[in-house]
């Protein structure tokens, strides 16, 4: 029998993410949203927690202590803040991941160790590709090799472009198989244009131009096996599902709470029979979500192929957080067309679900 039930130290961090969620990055997630900055102060005191540094070996300055089961945790928690401060604070595993299970020595001591110094160091991950039916696992942004070097030509979009960095792992199609590239974000004939998203507002992304944009060999994270660029997208999407459980949970507390304290025809407004049950569905598919994404990542903690488990965790939390947030929205009425509320925002962001890919990793 398989057992999600959290490890005692698992539930501790938990509980300390979600204390942090609520003191640090709740109280700002209006301004971010509002402002389109990012909190640097919040962003720093995560990364002093080590949310992404403590997966990350210690040989390199982390804690030497991955595990999948333990990163949905701590994204669930993180989104239940709010979902653009959490995917920033993560940001430095869309560098870290691909590293550790694709890089080699070399690589390792070179983009690791700088992630777990003292300051916050953010990452990228370039996946998503900006036409209709663009697959993941088939990418159009191509890489050939030219003497020493690759050349990469392509497009990519939802890129996370935050303040900072100086690395972007760029997945791309070379002889028939996904390969991942570290280029520097300064690399010639590489264009970043800022994207005007519908949520999100506070995480800066963007759409990536590659034209003939050289990188050496030692660019190439070639450690990771044939399926290395596979197993990494079935990471993203475990990560996303978490984090859709967490805009979920969120949009359902708020509204939960509004249904209790708002009277109309004599009482509270939950226990009316039509919201009391819209309240109820809301729990029963938030949980069910919830179980899929652990399964997942417990099959990745496994080393068990997880590629069936991380989709159907994928497009389940992904609807589950819309119709969980469209649903508070109903439950506030009118107050949840107005931007004084949270139920607006949880809406815009877990609308976009539908088209993330890889904008976290675990």
């Amino acid at each position: 029998m398989i057992d999600f039930e959290p490890t005692e130290e698992q539930e501790l961090i938990a509980s300390t993410v979600r204390q942090f969620a609520e003191k640090e990055v709740r109280p700002q997630a209006r301004e971010c949203d509002e402002s389109a900055k990012l909190p640097s102060a919040t962003l720093q005191a995560a990364h002093e927690l080590g949310l992404v540094t403590n997966a990350i070996d210690e040989k390199y300055g982390g804690g030497g202590e991955r595990s999948a089961l333990t990163a949905v945790l701590i994204a669930e928690e993180l989104a239940w803040g709010d979902l653009a401060i959490a995917l920033a604070a993560l940001s430095p595993s869309l560098l870290a991941i691909p590293v550790a299970d694709c890089g080699n020595e070399e690589q390792k001591q070179r983009w690791l160790t700088p992630l777990c110094g003292d300051s916050f160091v953010p990452g990228a991950l370039a996946l998503v590709e900006p036409h209709f039916a663009a697959d993941p696992f088939a990418p159009r942004t191509s890489a050939r090799a030219d003497g020493g070097d690759f050349v990469l030509e392509g497009a990519k979009c939802l890129v996370p472009w935050i303040e900072g960095g100086d690395r972007v792992v760029v997945i791309a199609q070379h002889d028939g198989a996904l390969d991942l590239f570290c280029v520097p974000r300064d690399a010639q004939g590489l264009t970043a244009t800022p994207e005007r998203n519908m949520g999100i507002h506070g995480l800066p992304t963007v759409e990536l131009s590659l034209s003939e944009v050289r990188v050496p060999r030692d660019a190439v994270l070639a450690d990771g096996g044939p399926d290395a660029g596979r197993r990494l997208i079935h990471r993203g999407r475990v990560a996303l599902a978490a984090a859709a459980v967490g805009v979920a949970r969120a949009a359902f507390e708020v509204a939960r709470d509004y249904a209790k304290q708002r009277e109309a025809f004599g009482g509270p407004i939950a226990a009316k029979q039509a919201i009391a049950f819209k309240l109820a569905d809301m729990a029963i598919e938030i949980d069910g979500a919830r179980l899929l994404t652990w399964e997942a990542a417990w099959r990745l903690d496994q080393g068990l192929e997880a590629g069936r488990e991380a989709a159907l965790a994928h497009r389940q939390a992904q609807r589950v957080a819309l119709e969980v947030a469209d649903g508070a929205v109903q439950v506030f009425g009118g107050h949840g067309y107005i931007r004084d509320y949270l139920p607006e925002m949880h809406l815009r962001n877990a609308r976009g679900f539908s088209c993330f890919e890889a904008l976290s990793l675990v």
